[in-house]
């Protein structure tokens, strides 16, 4: 029987490289996002012709029953859910000065970011309990612990996160699931394309050891590994995918 993976947020950049990555390691694919069916339908046939079966809900991750509703139509599906990959996030969508931070962008950035990955982990953890097996893997950043002071609610939502991955690994070690996090760096995508420029000087300044851009394919490689099972005597642990960025050099 062909394991199933759930993607949030599968459908474009990151978490598409993702399901790219797990349908090509054998994987069937739901994938949760915002968009309708027909504005993915491409995406999906490319997951297809990797011989994946796939599926996609359209909802609100930060809506709860959303998240539910979901799970719901997985296990119809499929009967099993073996992995959870929680990338759906989104920054805020004006960067200012954290004494200008509004309310409505803290509750945009954490409805998302952490409403939205608790309540689809404690859906999936419900269902992976009576399995006593699977893994979830959360994607945070290195926001989570670098400072941006024009975007603190992105950076307090991935530090969030990390205690997420902390919470569900302590909480569900006992039946045998394990929780992973992975922390990217400065990856090429939609996200990152208003401050290319700013990127590439600080590539070009040598703030990352690895010099160049990092690419959804290369985190999608790292929840490949995590997801393979080869580490089944590990939770918790956390893979920085930044060029080596996380490092203190003097």
């Amino acid at each position: 029987m062909k394991k199933t993976a759930i993607i949030t947020g599968g459908a474009r950049g990151i978490g598409f490289a993702i399901a790219q990555q797990l349908a090509a390691d054998g994987f069937n694919i739901a994938i949760f996002g915002r968009k309708d069916e027909s504005a993915v339908e491409g995406q999906l046939s490319k997951l297809n012709a990797l011989g994946s079966d796939t599926m996609y809900y359209c909802g609100n991750i930060a809506v709860v029953d959303d998240c539910y509703q979901f799970v719901s139509k997985v296990i119809d599906k499929y009967q099993h859910i073996d992995l959870l990959v929680n990338n759906s996030g989104v920054a805020p969508k004006v960067r200012t000065d954290m004494l200008e931070t509004t309310e409505e962008s803290m509750d945009y950035v954490f409805g998302i970011n952490v409403k939205g990955t608790f309540f689809m982990t404690q859906a999936v953890a419900r269902h992976m309990l009576e399995q006593n097996a699977g893994i979830i893997i959360n994607i945070s950043s290195v926001s989570a612990y670098a400072s941006s002071v024009n975007r603190p609610e992105y950076c307090m939502s991935k530090s969030a996160i990390s205690m997420i991955t902390t919470l569900f690994a302590d909480r569900l070690a006992p039946h045998g699931i394990r929780v992973y996090e992975i922390r990217p760096g400065v990856i090429r995508t939609d996200m990152t394309s208003a401050v290319t420029e700013k990127y590439d000087r600080m590539i070009a300044d040598g703030i990352f050891p690895i010099a160049r851009w990092g690419t959804p394919e290369d985190v999608a490689k790292a929840v490949s590994a995590f997801a393979s099972g080869a580490f089944p005597y590990s939770t918790g642990e956390i893979i920085n995918v930044d060029g080596g960025f996380h490092l203190r050099r003097l």
